[in-house]
């Protein structure tokens, strides 16, 4: 099915402005090797919302041509409604959202991801947020095999739920090219005795044979149990099909009827809803819900752990080290990535730990800990953070982990040194401020208390000792506080105090200088008129 024109425009100012948009993390470079934009995903997935929440992660694939960014583009409308009931929206609404359009040439490639992670509600009470991934189309006229194996292969392992989009039927091909990746499932399952990938639906477009089984989920899974019973056939047919059973946790399918010709042969087609049949629009309301209703979100997990965003992140990261060589990697190999993102995860979440308590402590505009008390924060922390560590589910082993106990323990204790010189300098800085402050108000009130006793003004005289004393008392308690270290927060007050004080004779002073300028200024053009 060939779908007309339709671009997202690719301006400046839609990058600049803040605006959702499609987002580049995966590209394939024109010497077919591969590079991640770590930058642009960093900014997707450790948003300040959405990085510690769990991640269901959606994408599409599969051959292309085939209507893949069309898809997610309903998707996309669906999410942006908040499941609404009219979530379709106006029948006379161009469709945007990922770039699509009609003809015989690829248009996505490499892997794109939605800017905005979406926040969901699942019955349960928890939130989660969801990630929107569009993936290049397989086996085009510009890729090799290894370009469409990797991009397919990245985006499996990545995705909790992978939409594998196919045309009309589902031919032992479709079913080979999954074969290219299930023997990393099968020594992953040797080492976890967990099936290492999630959902899997073979979305079938097309279908033409309504009549063998209906449209929709329920004929869709019939269908599909059928096609993957393993029985009488060629040795090599039936491994096919016991390793994509023991790859995935979970299989369906889903069978959706032509759009319409105005579809597929108008090439000023824009998306609208009045040119597609009604027959396609109601599967696909039935389609985008049964994928997107909060109740069937599957959150990403890898050896029975549930993965953030930051998590996902690392996985991200890991994975395609092992894809930048000239070679498909050996499954071995991808296991070995898993691991090491795995562990890598749990030593980012462990690290956050660290240093979100440690802000509590002694970070911003905390007030000045004594050493001893800092160390012993940091030690009681620092055991909370490597308890974390130890507590998530890992692959690789123990002596694998180890490695990178060893790592998050260094860098923890990097860690601790900055904190300590964060802690020092808020002492310096107010020993000097604090303590001239109180020294001028003990000066001032000194002359003034002499003064006024020599003319015979006792009760301003009394007034001017009162205050005298109360600063050199004050003087002294946040000495104490400084050397000792406790009290912290009566510390913090005299602080505060002297420094509205320090800064209004500041302000005073100034406004004070700036009038005698006025004056003077308007003197001296007084008397260069006068001459």
């Amino acid at each position: 099915m060939l779908f007309p024109t339709h671009t997202q425009p690719d301006s400046e100012e839609e990058e600049t402005d803040g605006r959702a948009r499609p987002v580049q993390v995966l590209v394939v470079k024109d010497d077919h090797t591969f590079e991640l934009d770590e930058a642009a995903l960093c900014k997707i997935l450790l948003a300040e919302e959405v990085r510690d929440r769990e991640v269901v992660a959606i994408s599409v694939a599969g051959a292309f041509r085939k209507g893949k960014s069309f898809l997610m583009d309903f998707m996309l409308r669906y999410m942006y409604s908040q499941a609404s009931d009219e979530w379709l929206g106006d029948p006379d609404e161009p469709l945007t959202g990922f770039s699509w359009r009609g003809g015989s040439e690829r248009e996505t490639t490499g892997i794109q991801i939605w800017s905005q992670v979406f926040l969901v509600d699942k019955p349960d009470g928890s939130k989660v947020a969801v990630l929107l991934m569009d993936t290049q189309g397989t086996f085009d006229s510009q890729s090799t095999l290894r370009d469409s194996a990797t991009v397919f292969a990245l985006s499996t392992m990545i995705s909790s739920m992978q939409v594998y989009n196919i045309s009309q039927n589902v031919q032992e091909d479709d079913l080979q090219h999954l074969q290219l990746f299930t023997e990393y499932g099968r020594l992953a399952m040797e080492e976890t005795f967990l099936k290492p990938f999630q959902s899997m639906i073979f979305l079938v477009r097309d279908w033409s044979f309504p009549y063998e089984f209906p449209y929709g989920q329920e004929g869709g899974m019939k269908f599909l149990e059928k096609r993957l019973k393993v029985k009488n056939q060629h040795e090599e047919l039936q491994n096919v099909r016991k390793h994509i059973h023991s790859c995935f946790t979970n299989i369906s399918c889903f069978l959706m009827p032509h759009p319409g010709l105005k579809v597929a042969t108008n090439p000023h087609f824009d998306g609208r809803l009045k040119e597609i049949d009604q027959e396609f629009i109601n599967n696909l309301q039935v389609l985008v819900l049964w994928l997107l209703c909060p109740k069937n979100l599957d959150v990403k997990e890898i050896n029975g752990s549930k993965i953030t965003c930051r998590g996902l992140l690392e996985y991200f990261k890991a994975y395609i080290k092992i894809y930048q060589g000239e070679e498909l990697p050996h499954p071995k190999s991808m296991l070995q990535a898993t691991a090491e993102a795995n562990n890598l995860a749990a030593v980012a979440a462990a690290k956050d730990l660290y240093n979100r308590k440690m802000e509590e402590v002694s970070g911003g505009d905390r007030p000045f800990l004594a050493p001893s008390e800092l160390q012993a924060r940091h030690l009681k922390i620092r055991e909370e953070a490597l308890t974390l560590f130890r507590s998530v589910k890992k692959m690789g082993g123990e002596e694998f982990s180890r490695r990178y106990l060893l790592q998050l323990e260094a860098e923890i204790d990097e860690l601790f040194v900055q904190y300590i010189k964060h802690n020092d300098s808020k002492n310096i800085f107010h020993a000097a401020r604090t303590p001239a402050t109180l020294f001028v108000v003990i000066f001032v009130m000194y002359v003034a208390a002499g003064i006024t006793g020599f003319v015979g003004v006792d009760i301003i005289a009394s007034i001017c000792n009162m205050v005298l004393g109360f600063a050199l008392i004050t003087l002294c308690t946040w000495a104490y506080i400084r050397y000792s270290g406790e009290y912290r927060e009566l510390g913090a007050v005299i602080d505060q105090v002297a420094g509205a004080l320090w800064d209004q004779v500041k302000h005073n002073i100034s406004e004070s200088g700036s009038e005698r300028a006025l004056l003077l200024g308007l003197f001296m053009v007084k008397v260069a008129s006068t001459e």
